[in-house]
């Protein structure tokens, strides 16, 4: 044990820098010492905390300033140090890419609100003194950064001695070591960025020859230096108390198909007093016995067309019992398992529940991608007319029928559009909700399921 608090960011210069890559590894080569280490990711990002799990063999949790406040991410930070020697915090995009070209849900921001120091992995590709200049600018283009270290990616040995002189000789901050081309290591790229875990069958060998490379490359015990500079997080947790005595059953998606679920939402409706169910909407035959509220999340179901399109059985428990009022919420590619049929990646359509009518199919680029806000247009299952939600979005399919329930926009443009289908007992659309930075929506959803398990008798 570390005896203090550890923490560390990792963040990039720009997206695609080899943060993910890096930190899995780093977590592996922290594990291989005794640590207990925890993970989390900035921003809404689903893929990243799932490449943590799966090496971690526990939950990563996301720190997202836009869907939550920076009290809530903070008891998320001190949430994982409580059971852990070090968390690796890795950012999103570049390091002061935020939300309409501020700082505003950026990797800085999180740093800000934590007090946590930062490793910035800067390319080490074709220069030499022009990497002391960008990581000058990186470190003073706002004060403080919180930048206190940086590892070099794609170096080599000789190049990388070169790049730790020049950089530690113009701007005074530690070069703790590089990670060089590691052909095992990469991982494939898809239309939403990078596969899932669960579909990289030899990550945990592929990690474990990363971390045998990164235990020569890295000065680890340097690293942790840096990481024991972190102060102390205090946080006062405020009790949840559990809105009913009986807990009502909420079944939660998740397979291959759908696997976009934030554990912290999990967590707070589970916290709320809401039993959890997972199922498998391609391998089960039916929803869980006593389920009284229904989470379908995002992932890729275009993928899995015809297996989903298969198991009739599920699909035909699914209609059934939204038919009959059991609160659903179904976001991305929960909402498109909903529609009449999806298009697969090859172009063929494939029947789904069709609770809701029209197809989804491929569109030719990212619809809506980013943070947005939805204003709801007419009470129900989530809201009430007039009520204000943040959200985000980031799909390539699209639907012939989006709903009309929201209006859509996307600041600083004054652009909006219709978005979800809502009723009394039903929220599907593309947005996917944050619901643990949106406590008041998650009751909502829990009294709704306990009103379900009870008749639909309210729940005091």
């Amino acid at each position: 044990m570390l005896g203090a608090p550890a923490r560390l960011i990792i963040a990039g210069t720009k997206s695609a820098s080899g943060k993910t890559t890096l930190t899995c590894g780093l977590i592996e080569v922290l594990r291989r010492r005794g640590l207990k280490v925890a993970a989390a990711k900035c921003g809404p990002d689903y893929l990243d905390v799932g490449f943590h799990t799966k090496v971690l063999g526990v939950p990563s949790r996301n720190l997202d300033l836009f869907l939550s406040d920076a009290t809530f991410v903070r008891r998320q930070v001190a949430a994982s140090e409580a059971s852990s020697d070090v968390t690796l915090i890795e950012g999103v995009m570049g390091y002061y890419d935020g939300r309409a070209n501020s700082t505003q849900a950026s990797t800085y921001g999180v740093a800000c609100v934590t007090e946590t120091p930062v490793v910035l992995v800067v390319d080490g590709r074709g220069r030499s003194l022009s990497a002391a200049a960008e990581v000058a600018g990186f470190a003073h283009f706002r004060e403080p950064s919180h930048i206190a270290a940086i590892i070099v990616n794609h170096a080599r040995p000789h190049t990388f001695a070169q790049l730790k002189g020049v950089i530690e000789r113009e701007c005074s901050i530690p070069v703790v070591g590089y990670m060089p081309e590691v052909e095992e290591t990469s991982l494939e790229h898809r239309h939403l960025g990078l596969v899932s875990a669960d579909e990289v069958d030899d990550l945990r060998e592929r990690v474990s020859k990363l971390a045998d490379v990164l235990e020569r490359t890295i000065d680890i015990d340097r690293l942790l230096e840096v990481a024991r500079l972190a102060p102390a997080l205090e946080v006062k947790e405020p009790p949840i108390e559990p809105l009913c005595g009986d807990a009502p059953l909420i079944a939660v998606a998740r397979d291959a198909a759908f696997s976009f679920t934030y554990h912290e939402t999990v967590e707070l409706l589970r916290q709320l007093g809401a039993d959890i169910a997972y199922f498998s909407p391609l391998e089960d035959e039916a929803l869980p016995q006593g389920t009284a509220a229904l989470l379908l999340s995002g992932g890729y179901p275009e993928l899995h067309a015809a297996d989903l399109t298969a198991n009739t059985s599920m699909l035909s428990s699914i209609r059934a019992a939204i038919a009959g009022g059991v609160p659903t919420i179904a976001e991305c590619g929960g909402f498109m398992y909903l529609l009449e049929a999806i298009e697969d990646i090859d172009g063929h359509l494939h029947a789904m529940v069709g609770i809701i009518s029209g197809e989804a199919k491929r569109g030719r680029c990212l619809r809506h991608f980013g943070y947005e806000e939805l204003c709801c247009q007419r009470s129900g299952l989530l809201a009430d007319a007039g009520q204000s939600l943040r959200a985000h979005e980031f799909h390539y399919w699209q639907a012939t029928d989006e709903g009309n329930a929201f209006k859509a926009q996307k600041r600083p443009s004054r652009e909006t559009w219709d978005c979800v289908h809502m009723s009394d007992t039903l929220y599907a659309g593309f947005p996917h909700l944050y619901l643990a930075g949106s406590p008041q929506v998650a009751r909502r959803f829990v009294r709704a399921a306990a009103s379900y398990a009870k008749g639909r008798v309210p729940c005091s």
